[in-house]
């Protein structure tokens, strides 16, 4: 009875004693860390930022069809002005033919202003850019669907090693209460004469133990709180406590449509699917730049030019000009650049198409492992369960016993490090357990769902 009651205090000295510590701290459960994370952890952030760029580089690619406006303007003082050898015969019939005189046709100041428009017409190549820039958008938007992923599966370990390391805790606090008062009643028996002195000893050797591995055990699960939180983004210093419990985790294989799985489920496989998209209109750019390309220009402006810089800006000096044309490129032989590039686009998607093939078999490899592991771990988290319970029933018998002299110390001690032993193998069991259920969610690609 002394006993009983000495174990009922103990715990709820320690449950009111983590109550206390917790006092303040941010409750959340898993899904609540998961919403936390994909908002606040740097690599989903980054990959945002990602998304962010490709949609610009789409506008990037936009702006070369729209059209290019520029105005050029400029002054110039022509402190040694360009001259010209030319024939004094042809001005002056009297000079001898073939005599040269120098002559400058450049005043000493000269300025222009001109607007210059250039449309683009026909360019292959920016129709093709266009629709790959798009693409490419497409395939950051599933980058970024991919890192929420991993932060997910990275969130949902950790939270779930919280939640173990904290029943571990807890119930290592009530077998140290436990074990405290087993040593008190047994040194009370010694000094009244009914035990022997290895009795003791033999007790304090594992309340010892087991006091280092309580210590350790709430450092362990300090270390796997700020684990958590830095794979949500969480700063280190937040308090925070979790509100799911062990007992409300549902094992269970994530349900599929009446058709089944599809291998697009996977982020990985319609990344695949994205690159082969890029890679074919890598192969029609490369082609479409054998076809000509056509722009339309337009040139409009004033120049002048002056001895006097007085005269520079008088406006009855500046004489307009303008152009307007197209301009045609034809491609005509480039040393075989563009056919070279063709054949590598073709290797590169028949690379492709055979890694299709290759992510299917491995989708597939990793799903019949995951439901393996699942399988395995449930059985196992199920008889170490089993053992648990045992493993405390031989404790209480063999304590009983003892207690009224037909069994010995050392029974009892044996099998308190074996019931110690079954808790342990139990929750190992049961992360097991847990984390094979977030990579089986993963395996089917319902872990973001």
């Amino acid at each position: 009875m002394k006993f009983k009651i000495s174990l009922v205090l103990g715990f709820v000295l320690l449950t009111g004693a983590a109550i206390a510590q917790q006092e303040g701290a941010k409750g959340l459960s898993l899904q609540e860390c998961v919403e936390y994370a994909l908002n606040n952890n740097q690599d989903v952030i980054n990959a945002a930022y990602e998304k962010e760029i490709a949609q610009t580089q789409v506008g990037e690619t936009l702006s070369r069809g729209l059209p290019q406006v520029n105005i050029d303007a400029g002054i110039n003082y022509n402190f040694e002005p360009q001259k010209s050898l030319l024939d004094a015969s042809t001005f002056d019939p009297n000079v001898p033919e073939g005599q040269e005189v120098e002559i400058s046709f450049q005043q000493k100041y000269d300025g222009n202003v001109a607007l210059s428009v250039r449309q683009l017409i026909f360019d292959g190549s920016f129709f093709v850019g266009l629709q790959a820039s798009k693409t490419y958008k497409e395939l950051s938007t599933k980058e970024h669907i991919k890192t929420q992923i991993d932060v997910v599966e990275a969130v949902s370990k950790a939270y779930y090693n919280v939640l173990v390391t904290q029943e571990q805790f807890e119930l290592l606090q009530v077998n140290l209460a436990r074990l405290d008062t087993l040593l008190n009643e047994t040194q009370i028996m010694y000094d009244n004469g009914f035990a022997e002195k290895i009795d003791v000893s033999r007790l304090k050797v594992q309340h010892n133990n087991l006091k280092v591995q309580v210590e350790n055990t709430e450092k362990l699960l300090t270390i796997n709180r700020d684990l958590l939180k830095f794979q949500m983004g969480m700063p280190i210093t937040e308090t925070i406590a979790l509100t799911d419990q062990l007992e409300e985790v549902v094992f269970t294989e994530p349900t599929l449509d009446s058709e089944g799985f599809n291998y697009t489920e996977r982020i990985e496989y319609s990344q695949l699917q994205t690159n082969m998209a890029l890679a074919n209109l890598d192969l029609k750019n490369n082609r479409v730049q054998y076809i000509p390309t056509l722009y339309a220009n337009f040139n409009y402006g004033y120049n002048t030019q002056t001895g006097e810089s007085s005269q520079l800006f008088e406006t009855n000096r500046w004489l307009n000009f303008g152009t307007a044309g197209l301009s045609l490129n034809i491609p005509v032989f480039d040393g075989f650049l563009k056919s070279n590039r063709i054949q590598k686009n073709k290797i590169q998607i028949r690379q492709i198409e055979k890694s299709f093939e290759q992510m299917e078999n491995s989708i597939d490899l990793q799903i019949n492992q995951a439901k393996i592991n699942m399988a395995n771990s449930l059985e196992q988290m199920k008889a170490q369960r089993e053992n648990m319970d045992l493993a405390e029933e031989i404790y209480n018998v063999t304590k009983i016993k003892y207690q009224e002299g037909v069994g010995s110390n050392f029974e009892v001690v044996e099998a308190d490090a074996d019931y110690k032993e079954a808790q342990t193998n139990y929750y190992n069991a049961l992360y097991d357990a847990l984390v094979a259920k977030v990579e089986l969610e993963k395996a089917y690609g319902t872990l973001l769902k």
